[in-house]
């Protein structure tokens, strides 16, 4: 029989609990456990007046931020949306059922003013990490570095030749960042080469064809992690160029050192990572283990013999040539950090490999790096089992790439600037870290009174 839904006359009382409509297996549940925004006021104290009227609590505006990039709701009017209708946002948020939900021009006023005073993100970050720490997720002996392109919001079809530059009559906040960061190793300083092209709207966005398809404008965020866990232990925004990612990657691990006291003793990282310089660094200045491939472009393609043909001798300092003769460094360097070793020219004449060797020169010349030393510690190293691990463990910074463009949808940026991307990459960061917090750490259970 077809039922039919009886109307009675309305209650007039209801009870009605924000606490029980909210599962217990529901994420924002478990990731509350993990959430301790106590010290943002005291961090955020002396940005605040003493006088007038009060304020929107800080803590509130960071918990809608956590729910919206933990759920990839990008738009800040449709968090405020989603905030002011979704039950579980509203209890996760403290607002109850009456609460009212912040306009969405207040995240824009706080981001652009206090927040970035007084690098609140950041204190943010550091904080979801201090708890990833004290739950013991973070290992601390082995690191994996990699970096991945962002699309900025800039569109390529609206962009100025690089040669000519921005016009005088350009400015915005975008602009004024840009020209901040000129001189930075991260940014305009990485490389002295000017781009084909350059965005009027995002000018620190780098123009690149990496990806093989389509040139576009992009950032590059860059994530230090520890691979027990994936846990993500820095972040850094950069251009979208090789350098700057180098760069970020010095900086990841020393911040790391200072502000955690973590010293790996492995970093794991792919072909970007293995130029002399860095492997210097990282051998001689930092005492980390390069599980590394060496970028080495010393292959020949033409047939003749390549430098890997050349036996080099430590204890004499000399490289022998496949014949038995020996090649001698007079010790100048060349192209600020390589060695030019030498051979005889009498015995390159007679040579019965000169077709092979030096056909277009009188001797054969071989470069050798100051930061030789580093880079054969590194190959050495990938002769090992324990290369191989690295290189399994490395695929954790991938996933969470991939993690961070599928699941939170974070394939383009939405604020602009390199204020704008480091925002943004700091908040999807933490939200990575909640998440594997809210997975790997079970909910207690509670205590059977008998």
């Amino acid at each position: 029989m077809m039922g039919e839904r009886q109307v009675d006359q309305s209650a007039l009382f209801y009870e009605f609990s924000l606490e029980k409509q909210v599962p217990t297996d529901h994420m924002l549940r478990s990731i509350d456990r993990f959430v301790d925004l106590g010290p943002v006021r005291t961090h955020l104290a002396s940005f605040y007046s003493t006088t007038g009227r009060p304020s929107i609590d800080p803590g509130l505006l960071i918990r809608m931020l956590i729910i919206g990039y933990c759920y990839g709701i990008r738009s800040e009017r449709r968090l405020c949306e989603e905030v002011h209708l979704n039950l579980a946002y509203r209890w996760f948020c403290r607002l109850g059922l009456a609460g009212e939900v912040p306009d969405h021009s207040t995240f824009s006023k706080n981001r652009h003013g206090r927040f970035r005073d007084s690098d609140l993100l950041r204190h943010v970050f550091e904080t979801v990490l201090h708890r990833c720490l004290e739950e013991g997720l973070v290992g601390g002996d082995g690191f994996a570095v990699d970096g991945s392109l962002i699309k900025a919001d800039a569109s390529r079809q609206k962009g100025v030749e690089g040669a000519r530059g921005l016009a005088p009559e350009v400015s915005s906040r975008a602009v004024d960042e840009y020209l901040a960061v000129l001189d930075d190793a991260a940014f305009g300083g990485a490389t002295a080469v000017t781009p084909k092209f350059i965005s009027p709207a995002d000018p620190a966005a780098r123009w690149t064809g990496a990806h093989g398809g389509q040139a576009f404008f992009a950032y590059c965020a860059n994530y230090l992690i520890d691979v027990d866990h994936g846990i993500i232990v820095d972040v850094e925004a950069t251009t979208a160029i090789r350098q700057a990612e180098v760069t970020a990657a010095q900086r990841m691990i020393e911040r790391t050192m200072d502000r955690f006291d973590l010293y790996p003793a492995r970093l794991a990282g792919d072909s970007a990572y293995g130029s002399a310089e860095m492997l210097h660094w990282l051998v001689h200045e930092r005492g980390i283990e390069p599980h590394v491939p060496v970028f080495d472009k010393s292959k020949r393609a033409d047939g003749t013999f390549s430098r890997a043909d050349f036996t080099y001798d430590h204890q004499g300092d000399v490289y022998v040539c496949p014949a038995g003769k020996m090649l001698i460094c007079k010790g100048t360097v060349v192209n600020d950090n390589q060695l030019l070793y030498r051979a005889s020219k009498y015995d390159c004449d007679v040579c019965r490999f000169k077709p092979r060797c030096c056909p277009k020169e009188p001797a054969r010349k071989v470069p050798r790096s100051i930061h030789e030393g580093a880079r054969d510690l590194a190959r050495a190293i990938a002769q090992t089992d324990a290369y191989c691990s690295s290189r399994r463990q490395r695929k954790k910074v991938e996933m969470l790439f991939a993690h961070l463009k599928r699941i939170l949808r974070l394939d383009r940026l939405r604020l602009r600037g390199p204020c704008g991307a480091r925002d943004e990459f700091l908040l999807a960061a933490s939200a990575q870290n909640l998440r594997k917090l809210a997975k790997l750490i079970p909910e207690p259970t509670p205590a059977v009174v008998s």
